[in-house]
């Protein structure tokens, strides 16, 4: 019998904590949605038919409330929708909102120290010393190496497609490839080629960060909602084999590069340079590392290697998503796809080759790389955490301090009150003598102090895997438009079937 009155007890204690955790919004005054209990906004995923931004996503539409409530599971978070209210949370209110609130404990896992997670002040140094590491000059001296990738992109698609006729590829698949090697080459200074070698290490690390097994679920579920949680689990002792394996490869090129005083022009160069000069020098034509500190390093070999994994996990899928989704796009919309190819060809002849000169030119290319940036963020959600109680404008509610704060990039960028006709692909929309959207909605590389330090070396990788694509075959346009379906894994939108694109050697 007693332990009858106990379950019963802690039943009904359950569900009185339940109905409490689930009523915080309406406490608060705040308008809400998603209120399903027991994994509020997220019920769509932990039954597997939606991924966690398109959820958002749903969330996003079924209210009009420029903020509104919902539940990450037991943690009520807060919906941004407003699109100008979110560019002042991301730039003119900065102050009040400078943390992704996400995992991190620099002084005992030093690798989870990287740009993406470190807060306050950590935050701030780190960003400053690393922003000469991605000026134009840099970029420039970094290209031939990633024109080399895109040369091994195309001589792969040439031995996949016939003499004549066209073939489908799966451009997501190649797209990753030519990624992994971007990344592995410009970055780290490794020579790979993943085209040739398909299990090299550099893909082993990728299909084991791709993984959706229970594990990295729960890690990755812990490390985004439950910071507490993920750093029990890192105190305990429970390794993930990805961040192993990258912290091993990372400590073994900085050793190589040491030991035998290796200079090559990558991103690795200049975080040897600020691990032993102090600071990345400015000077775009020094690229040496040796040491002026008398041996004190200013940064530890975890640390660059929390850089390095967190460079490789954000371009490698972010280019390979971009530059597959754009020539999709292209394919879909004949007249756009004859205006790229113009303003590739023109800006090669200008140049005489196809060099970091010729990509800046390509204008309306670029115009096309960020159409698909809004289309298709890479990332669909952008995340931070009210650093100080923060009164919202033109209402009398308050966002606490402590409260997680997410924008739906795919929501705002989907939205015809910020861009007409959304589902439209319009490159001319960023043509000087036609913008015709909300620019504050514009988000996709998130926008203020905490912008993608690496957008710009991004947009260079996606335009010289395009223009070599153009340049070099025919791509062609299917009998009717399709829309790209979306998968139910992970975070990122992912194609639910790939990204076919049909190609023939250039006539």
């Amino acid at each position: 019998m007693i332990g009858i009155y106990l379950l019963i007890g802690a039943v009904t204690l359950l569900y009185v904590y339940l109905k409490w955790t689930f009523s915080y919004w309406d406490r608060k005054g705040f308008p809400s949605t998603g209120v399903s209990i027991p994994f509020g906004a997220l019920d769509s995923v932990t039954k597997g038919k939606r991924s966690f931004g398109l959820a958002i996503y749903d969330m996003y539409k079924a209210t009009k409330e420029p903020v509104v409530g919902l539940y990450l599971t037991l943690r009520p978070a807060l919906l941004v929708r407003d699109a100008q209210l979110a560019h002042d949370v991301l730039v003119k209110d900065f102050a009040s909102f400078h943390d992704r609130g996400v995992y991190v404990d620099e002084e005992n896992d030093p690798m989870s120290g990287s740009l993406f997670q470190l807060e306050g002040a950590s935050w701030r140094a780190l960003r400053n010393k690393l922003s000469p590491s991605f000026t134009s000059g840099k970029l420039k001296a970094m290209f031939q190496t990633s024109n080399s990738v895109g040369d091994k992109l195309v001589a792969s698609i040439r031995e996949q497609l016939p003499e004549s006729g066209s073939k489908e590829l799966e451009m997501k698949r190649l797209m990753a490839t030519f990624a992994i090697d971007i990344i592995a080459t410009t970055i780290f200074g490794l020579d790979v080629d993943s085209f040739a070698d398909p299990n090299n290490e550099f893909q082993v690390i990728s299909k084991k960060v791709n993984r959706k097994n229970f594990e990295d679920i729960v890690r990755g579920t812990a490390s985004f909602l439950f910071p507490g949680l993920e750093k029990f689990f890192v105190r305990i002792g429970w390794k993930q084999e990805a961040t192993e394996r990258m912290r091993e490869l990372s400590h073994r090129t900085v050793d190589l590069r040491e030991k035998n005083n290796i200079v090559r022009k990558d991103l690795l160069q200049l975080l040897l340079q600020l691990r032993n000069q102090g600071q990345v020098n400015t000077d775009d034509n020094v690229w040496s590392a040796e040491s002026t500190t008398n041996g004190v390093k200013s940064m530890s070999k975890d640390l660059i290697a929390g850089q390095l994994f967190l460079f490789y996990i954000a371009g490698y899928e972010t280019t390979a998503s971009t530059a597959s989704f754009t020539l999709y796009e292209l394919t879909q919309n004949p007249e756009i796809l004859e205006k790229a190819k113009e303003d590739v060809r023109k800006a090669i002849e200008k140049h005489g080759e196809l060099s970091y000169d010729a990509i800046a030119d390509m204008k309306y290319l670029e115009a096309c790389v960020l159409e698909t940036s809004r289309k298709y963020p890479a990332l669909p959600i952008l995340n931070r955490i009210c650093t100080q109680d923060y009164p919202v404008p033109d209402s009398k509610l308050v966002i606490k301090k402590g409260t997680p704060i997410i924008i739906s990039l795919f929501g705002i960028h989907r939205d015809p009150e910020y861009f007409p006709d959304p589902l439209s692909y319009q490159p001319e929309r960023y043509l000087e003598d036609n913008k015709n959207y909300n620019q504050a909605a514009y988000l996709p590389f998130g926008e203020g102090p905490r912008m993608c330090i690496g957008a710009r070396m991004g947009k260079v990788n996606v335009k010289i895997a395009i223009a070599k694509i153009l340049s070099n075959f025919d791509l062609e346009i299917p009998k009717e438009k399709q829309e790209i379906e979306f998968g139910i894994n992970g975070v990122p939108l992912m194609p639910k079937t790939g990204v076919p694109v049909r190609l023939s050697l250039k006539k």
